[in-house]
């Protein structure tokens, strides 16, 4: 049977039919709540990175591991912290959401490749799994932008 124009916008039947008013109540809220979620799951990793917080090392010991132990520029402490906790707060709030976003994939992509990937791909053993999901997630906001509930919409501005 061919899909016709009114037939492919149709949504499909909700599974359970009492929940549909909840689900049509919530689902806006969806794509802001990733969003947001994405940007404050980075914010700790950045703020351990920048200010010794929740673990971390700090900025100073955080540049001599990532150039001894991954044969990276001290100085890339310093931005990977940078992108994670204010890039993360940006990212939650829908702020500059599409170049933040691509900075994020480029971070994860790092991440994964220079450090993870030895690891092989389940978090659990330090390995891919984490920063490939995150930068998925972050690709999709460089694809799709801050959405309704984002600072860029409410400037009326988007890159």
């Amino acid at each position: 049977m061919p899909i016709t124009e009114t037939s492919s916008r149709r949504s499909p039947a909700p599974l359970i039919p009492a929940l549909a008013s909840i689900e049509r109540a919530l689902a806006p809220l969806a794509e802001p709540m990733l969003r947001a979620a994405a940007g404050l799951f980075l914010v700790p990793h950045g703020a351990q990175k920048l200010f010794g917080w929740f673990g971390g090392h700090g900025l100073e010991a955080t540049g001599q591991a990532f150039a001894t132990k991954l044969g990276l520029p001290p100085v890339l402490a310093l931005v990977a912290g940078l992108i994670e906790f204010f890039g993360g707060l940006m990212l939650a709030v829908g702020l500059l959401t599409r170049p933040v976003a691509a900075l994020v994939v480029g971070l994860m992509t790092v991440a994964a490749v220079q450090v993870h990937w030895p690891n092989g791909f389940f978090w659990s053993a330090g390995g891919v799994e984490y920063p490939l999901l995150w930068g998925i997630v972050a690709l999709y906001f460089v694809l799709r932008g801050g959405g309704e509930m984002s600072v860029d919409r409410l400037i009326g501005r988007e890159i």
